[in-house]
């Protein structure tokens, strides 16, 4: 994996939820794309450069002046899945008063990256981006960090899912498709997104070391 530039994000936290908590220990993907610049993320982006019209939106406040969080992520990264669980404990705890969003960026030195960018755009296309999104999380330690194609693999993920399979087949063919996903990529390169996880709250970089970091930010942004 190419390190030449990264990002480490280390998030140690621990979540009550009638389970014992978790500890998330990211460490750095980069993108061999970056790999050749030393801009340092973006910070005081505007929210407009990092949320387009189109983007997956796996939460949606009820003021449309309440704070975002977006994500650049990456479904073969392992601290990517790691951050996942936190993400959906932030969903849940600021239900209603957090938008969040997911971007893709998948890193080409994982070989089943944008294959699983492309499966759940696809997925998103009838209305399953969720899904598929969260089923990739749940199932990357089966078939993360191998050489050979998963897309007989994510396919079978939407069958589970009950997708119209030629529909779904359709749009992993589609060209579109792919620049839908390479589009996000390039946002993300544009802002200065350097590895995954990559987290911005109203169009701040956000550079949590603990999940009680992540809320004190969303509870700063929430009073402002």
């Amino acid at each position: 994996m190419n390190r030449q530039l990264s990002i480490s994000i280390i998030i140690l936290g621990v979540f009550a939820v009638g389970v014992a908590g978790i500890l998330w220990l990211a460490r750095p993907d980069s993108p061999q794309a970056a790999s050749d610049s030393d801009t340092d993320p973006a910070v005081g982006t505007s929210t407009a450069q990092l949320v387009r019209p189109d983007s997956h939106v796996l939460s949606q406040a009820e003021d449309p002046d309440a704070p975002v969080l977006v994500e650049f992520l990456d479904f073969e990264c392992e601290a990517c899945r790691a951050a996942y669980p936190v993400v959906e404990q932030l969903r849940k705890d600021y239900d209603g008063q957090l938008t969040v969003v997911a971007r893709y960026f998948p890193i080409p030195s994982h070989a089943n990256a944008i294959n699983a960018a492309v499966a759940v755009e696809a997925a998103a296309q009838q209305g399953q981006f969720e899904a598929m999104y969260t089923r990739m999380y749940q199932t990357q330690t089966e078939w993360g960090e191998q050489q050979e194609s998963k897309a007989e693999v994510f396919r079978g993920f939407a069958q589970d899912l009950g997708l119209d399979m030629d529909a779904y087949d359709a749009a992993v063919a589609d060209e579109a498709t792919a620049q839908r996903v390479a589009r996000d990529y390039q946002d993300g390169i544009d802002v200065g997104v350097q590895g995954t996880p990559t987290f911005f709250l109203d169009g701040e970089l956000l550079q949590p070391e603990s999940v009680e970091d992540f809320e004190t930010a969303i509870e700063a942004a929430l009073a402002d």
